[in-house]
Parts: C-alpha cells; structure tokens; sequence
C-alpha cells in the first residue's frame, strides 16, 4: 500500500527541506512507498521555491501552492484530496512532530483506521512544559465538554485509511484552524472508528517563528468547542 506525506505549510522554508529530506531518508530506510504532498498558501518567504529547488525533479515531492486560498484546515484537505495513496499522513511542517513515528503509525493501520501521535500518553510530551501543562488541562476540558474519548484532541499527527476518512463529512471537517482536529476525532468516535494513540514528544520549532499566538488560538478553539456542542454533529 502507499502512503501520502500530507504537509501544509505557510512561511517554513527554514524547516521544510530538511524536513521532506528526512521523511524521504526515514520511509526509504523502511521502504514503504510514498508521496509527499506539500501545499503551499502562497508564502512571501520561499517556501515553495525552495521545494521546487531542491525537489523539482524528484516524482515522489508534488508541490501545489493556492493562490486564492489560505488557512491549515483547506490546505490539509487541499492536499487529501490531490494525493494518491491508500493511507494519508498529516503533520506539521515545524519539526514538532517528530518523522521518524511515521513508519510505526503507518503500520499500526493494520490493526486501526486511524493512529494519532499523543503527547498525553505515556511517553508523550512536550519540550516547552508551559503549553504541555495549559495543552493538557484544556483537551481534559474538552473530553467532558464534547465527549472525545481521545487525549490529545489537538494533536493534528495521524494517519488514516484512505476509505475510512473518505466515510466521513470534508465539508463539516476541514474548516478553521487546528480545531479540524476535534471535529475530526468527534465523527471518526461516531462511526465507531478503531482509533490508537501513540506517544511522541514535541519539540521546539527547529527555525522559524510560530505564526500562532497560544492564547489567541484557545480561545479560537473554545468558540469553535462551542459551536460544536450547539451544533447537530454534537450528537
């Protein structure tokens, strides 16, 4: 089976060639067959330069940068729905999720249709202990308040079967920000989706500056909490 590498990416042209290097060095080693899809929102910095340049030749990297469009949820779906493989991948494009857990959650759909890397999980974690500690009590918030029986309700690293998330509403998913992710979780719980967290740790951004601002994102993330629980897809 083949995997697709999703990589959404907005001003990381510091990160995103070491990063698509490295997944190709991990999956290689491993020999699991692969795309990357990286869609770009039109950075100013590069960063879609910089992939072409490196990676121009290479069948296995597809850049497609949007013009008209920019924001994480629709670059994710953007990039599902242009790639190829039986099996998606997402993750960030910062170095916080870690690369080399993406044989192991690859694998694991053998058994699951859906693995999320945790930092609330044995074994998880993150480096900068402020936002593990305020991460941590808000998804404990949200596992009363929406029913995810998942612990990190926030990760966005995963992979699914392509079949299993094609059974699901895009539309209603893929809006906003990372809040996708809970909507996510709370529909793939609906159907009764095999689902496994695995541990991974989350690293400092190894160059670059966030794009978020932690507290802005919350309460982003609490409006949208809200308007799920109000919403039919609550129940």
């Amino acid at each position: 089976m083949r995997s697709s590498i999703i990589l959404p990416t907005y001003k990381e042209r510091e990160n995103i060639v070491e990063l698509i290097n490295t997944i190709i060095r991990i999956l290689r080693d491993e020999d699991v067959a692969f795309e990357i899809v990286v869609v770009d929102d039109n950075s100013p910095d590069g960063t879609a330069e910089a992939v072409r340049k490196e990676f121009g030749t290479d069948k296995r990297v597809r850049l497609f940068v949007r013009n008209d469009e920019r924001g994480l949820a629709t670059a994710i779906r953007y990039g599902i729905e242009r790639s190829k493989g039986d099996i998606v991948v997402v993750m960030d494009t910062d170095f916080n999720h870690d690369p080399r857990m993406i044989p192991q959650m690859i694998e694991l759909l053998k058994y699951y249709d859906m693995v999320i890397g945790s930092r609330f999980v044995l074994g998880g974690g993150m480096e900068d202990r402020f936002r593990y500690y305020c991460s941590a009590i808000y998804t404990i918030w949200l596992r009363f308040f929406l029913g995810i029986h998942i612990k990190d309700k926030l990760s966005g690293y995963f992979s699914i079967k392509r079949e299993a998330l094609n059974s699901l509403d895009m539309d209603s998913i893929f809006q906003g920000y990372g809040d996708y992710f809970m909507r996510l979780l709370l529909k793939a719980q609906k159907r009764g989706f095999r689902m496994l967290e695995v541990p991974t740790f989350y690293r400092l951004r190894k160059a670059g500056h966030s794009k978020t601002n932690f507290i802005e994102v919350l309460y982003k993330y609490t409006i949208s909490a809200i308007r799920i629980f109000f919403s039919k897809d609550r129940w």
